[in-house]
């Protein structure tokens, strides 16, 4: 390393030279990896004769495999650089928004990175999380589960704190440092003199928030080549401009953590609890509007992570624990998932071509994931091929509980049967009939084909079902009796009257109205409105931030059919709608253009007999551009914070105005009251309590009474759609500059059809927190259910592992080590709970880190009493499951 002016009295500025890479952004992947394989040529180049004495390359190991793929000596010579110490990379895979991917997302990219380091102590072991916009309030906890106790942070951090304890919600703690990443341009160029003006700017600002040091300078940005630090410093040093006393030493992250840890010793930190959202300062935008944006990325993301981590993980673990290939298969789903995590992927700021190939990741994902779950459940002993004689007296009907405690459940699945045969009734093991709703989806020739089956085509009948489960164990499956003959099941089909009402469970009704909304008149004589209002208002924004028009026209739906539909198991009321919407902004931009187009709205709201949930499906084909839609619930009481679920744990957050006021001066940005959820977000307390469930649909947030669009005292709000046309603007009100470059990108104004998927409950049922997350975790991961292939035979099985108590499953998934399982339980509130952990005699209990080392606690062998555990409030239990016979 090499320190230019060192003596006792000095105060030490690491430069720590690093490139920022992002793999995909305002270029394609392909070109953007182009220029990182030059990159890549250009560090070792610096590395082998001097001008560098270390690289950081960026916090993401999946670099190295993107200089492989066409440079394998390349990627050879950064490993070398590694393993001599020279060389830092990661500590993630991939540098994700880490808002909007799983804590579980999270937890794999940082064991894939581990699988991916170039070198034993490679890896860097700092929290390095450069760029993403905003952090969630578990972070910490991910951090401490790999071993690491730093973070360097930026977006979201508290402006003008430099160092910070942070804090998860179950207390786990990490030291932050605030830093911008970018800082390249400061040894810029070869006019040394300027350099050193620019440097000495840089210093006293850092002297201002830190007057003691050590500073941090980050000598890299965007897809940048650093170029020959020793001889800048050098020159630096012999600079009348450079401050005295002060010392530039190329340094690593890990060696300015050390000192700067060493130095915060000397006097107490804030503590900061929870997420970094907070408002942002000079250029350092959380950029909300990525919340939103291009939702179906979200959505699809939600499926692809719900498909790997609650069914693929979990059949492996139990069923295939030593298959090599559907062990491999699963690392490729995940590797594939991960590399849509990025912020600039995932939040859907990049340009078209990008979100196109991340659309492809996500049905590569759908189709690796559910042929695992098909040769994971024929080594259960259950084979779901179509294949052979379609039935015609029975057929089986096998349904699989992800969850670790009994659940009986609502459910929907199509099953193939002879031409002419039909379900008449379906059987629980002990006999019991089953209540359902019937549906045909007419005649099919359906196609089969394996490695042991010779491709096999046969006319066949395809059905829908839908009906609520018996109770199904944890972890376990039950096998339903189709009966079937050659009438239709007349009982079963659910029967259509033209009629806006449908029953309430509380003995009142909901009746839709004019805007499509529904009101409901309560058993008591009360009146809760607008449930489900939709409305769209103009957006000038970009990808980044939603920017409300100047003028702007707030539009509802308007109510053109509506039928109720009854059957055996539920109601359901079809709502046709609706929204006369301007076609674009005006030319000004300032105001939503005078033509409107007729945008149809289709409505979908189900209740299930004996559920809680009022479900909605909503279908828009929307053909018209620069506007947002979003889904209103009113409560009718409020409270001063809502409730929102981040990776582990619920989050109370201030009810805030939609949008704060707009920024004055260049390079700041407004407070926007929206928030990252996984699944939920809920206002009101108690019998008042209103929860709307939406997977995939992150943006959510509590309006107040002076803001609610139904005129209650407060409501919970999801964005649906946003639609803009830019990646970037420098004209908006709500952010003062730019956030990337300004290009065009029609593809996110989201034409064409897209769906939406919702659950809301109200009162009692989701009144204690312990309710609401398990009411949104089954909500999330419903049961699913497989045909069994004719000839067949399936019996009901109980989870061989499973738990009791108010606690829910983060991960069953293989040990990454081979031996054995990983079980991962979670606590999401404030109250501790005790569980109870059931598995075969023999089976070792193992505490584990979130990274699966032991954490040292003592091991418990499987047992009634040994398997008793307090889950602490917010908490999680990560436990290594080794079977008799495992190690």
């Amino acid at each position: 390393m090499t320190t230019t002016g060192a003596d006792a009295t000095s105060t030490v500025c690491h430069v720590v030279t690093h490139v920022h890479w992002d793999r995909e952004w305002y270029r394609p992947f392909e070109a953007f990896r182009a220029r990182l394989v030059e990159l890549a040529e250009h560090v070792c180049t610096q590395l082998d004769d001097g001008r560098m004495s270390a690289f950081h390359l960026d916090g993401q190991t999946i670099v190295l495999a993107d200089v492989a793929a066409l440079r394998p000596d390349l990627a050879d010579r950064l490993r070398a650089h590694a393993a001599a110490g020279r060389l830092t990379v990661g500590p993630w895979h991939v540098l994700a928004d880490n808002q909007l991917v799983s804590g579980e997302n999270l937890i794999r990219n940082l064991l894939t990175a581990r699988r991916h380091a170039p070198a034993d102590g490679a890896l860097a072991q700092v929290g390095y999380s450069p760029d993403a916009f905003g952090h969630p309030a578990d972070l910490p906890r991910v951090l401490r589960g790999f071993g690491m106790d730093t973070a360097l942070v930026w977006r979201g951090a508290p402006d003008g704190v430099a160092r910070f304890r942070w804090r998860s919600p179950d207390g786990s703690e990490v030291f932050a440092v605030n830093q911008g990443y970018h800082a390249a341009e400061l040894l810029w160029g070869d006019d040394t003199q300027a350099a050193a003006s620019r440097v000495a700017d840089f210093l006293a600002a850092e002297r201002a928030r830190l007057p003691h040091g050590p500073w941090l300078l980050m000598n890299g940005g965007d897809h940048l080549a650093p170029t020959d630090p020793t001889h800048r410093l050098a020159k630096l040093s012999l600079s009348e401009s450079t401050p005295k006393g002060t010392v530039l030493h190329q340094s690593s992250l890990e060696d300015f953590f050390t000192a700067a840890r060493a130095a915060a010793e000397q006097q107490p930190l804030p503590l900061i609890d929870g997420e970094l959202r907070h408002p942002a300062g000079y250029l350092t935008f959380i950029l909300p509007g990525t919340l939103s944006a291009r939702t179906d990325l979200k959505q699809a993301n939600t499926a692809g992570q719900n498909l790997l981590e609650r069914w693929a993980e979990p059949l492996i673990a139990l069923h295939a624990p030593h298959s090599a290939t559907l062990r491999a298969d699963l690392d490729h789903a995940w590797d594939l998932l991960l590399r849509n995590a990025p912020h600039d992927s995932l939040c859907g700021c990049s340009v078209d071509e990008v979100h196109r190939e991340n659309a492809v990741r996500y049905e590569r994902v759908h189709q690796v994931g559910e042929h695992i779950l098909l040769r994971a459940l024929a080594d259960a002993g259950i084979d779901v091929r179509a294949y052979g004689d379609r039935p015609e007296e029975h057929t089986d009907l096998v349904i699989i509980n992800p969850h670790p405690y009994a659940v009986q459940e609502l459910l929907s699945t199509e099953i193939l049967t002879a031409p002419g045969r039909y379900p008449t009734e379906i059987a629980a093991a002990d006999g019991t009939l089953i209540p359902f709703e019937y549906e045909e989806l007419g005649q099919e020739t359906s196609f089969e084909a394996d490695l042991d089956l010779l491709p096999d085509s046969r006319p066949s009948l395809r059905h829908r079902l839908w009906l609520r489960t018996p109770s199904v164990p944890g972890l376990g499956r039950t096998v339903l009796r189709i009966r079937l003959s050659s009438q239709p099941p007349v009982a079963a089909r659910a029967f259509s009257v033209e009629e806006r009402r449908m029953t309430a469970s509380d003995g009142g009704h909901f009746e839709v109205q004019p805007d499509a909304s529904l009101s409901w008149h309560r058993a008591d004589g009360t009146v809760l409105p607008e449930i489900g209002l939709l409305t769209d208002g103009g957006d000038s924004g970009d990808t980044y931030n939603y920017d409300p028009p100047v003028h702007d026209r707030l539009i509802r739906p308007r109510l053109t059919a509506c039928t109720a539909r009854r059957s055996a198991v539920r109601e359901v009321l079809d709502i046709d709608a609706v929204l006369e919407l301007p076609i674009a902004l005006a030319p000004e931009r300032d105001r939503r253009a005078d033509q409107t187009r007729a945008v149809p709205v289709r409505i979908s709201v189900a209740r299930w007999h004996d559920d809680p949930l009022l479900r909605w499906h909503i279908e828009v084909d929307n053909t018209v551009h620069d506007h947002r839609l979003r889904l209103h619930v009113p409560t009718a009481a409020g409270s001063p914070t809502w409730t929102g679920d981040a990776h582990w744990s619920l989050i109370e957050r201030p009810v805030v105005s939609d949008l704060g006021p707009l920024p004055q001066e260049r390079g700041r940005e407004a407070v926007c009251g929206s928030a990252p959820v996984q699944s939920l977000g809920a206002v009101g307390r108690d019998d008042h309590r209103t929860a709307l469930f939406a997977p995939g649909l992150p943006e959510m947030r509590a309006l107040a009474g002076d803001e609610t669009a139904s005129g209650a005292q407060q409501e919970i709000v999801v964005t649906l759609l946003r639609s803009v046309g830019w990646l970037s603007r420098f004209d908006l009100r709500s952010r003062t500059t730019g956030a990337g470059p300004m290009l065009a990108v029609p593809d996110a104004q989201m034409t064409g059809r897209h769906a939406f998927t919702v659950a809301m409950a109200f009162g009692s049922d989701i009144a204690a927190d312990r309710d609401l997350a398990r009411t949104a975790a089954r909500y999330r991961t419903p049961l699913r259910a497989w045909q069994a292939r004719p000839g067949t035979y399936v019996a009901d099985a109980a989870g061989g592992l499973h738990v009791e108590g108010g606690c829910e499953l983060s991960a069953l998934k293989p040990a990454e080590n081979g031996a054995g399982c990983v079980l991962r339980l979670s606590n999401p509130v404030a109250e501790p709970v005790d569980i109870m952990i059931h598995a075969p005699g023999g089976t070792r209990l193992v505490p584990s880190r979130l990274d699966e080392h032991p954490t040292g606690e003592p091991e418990r062998v499987a047992g009634m009493e040994s398997g008793r555990w307090t889950l602490e409030p917010y908490s999680t239990l990560t436990l290594r499951i080794l079977f008799e016979g495992e190690h």
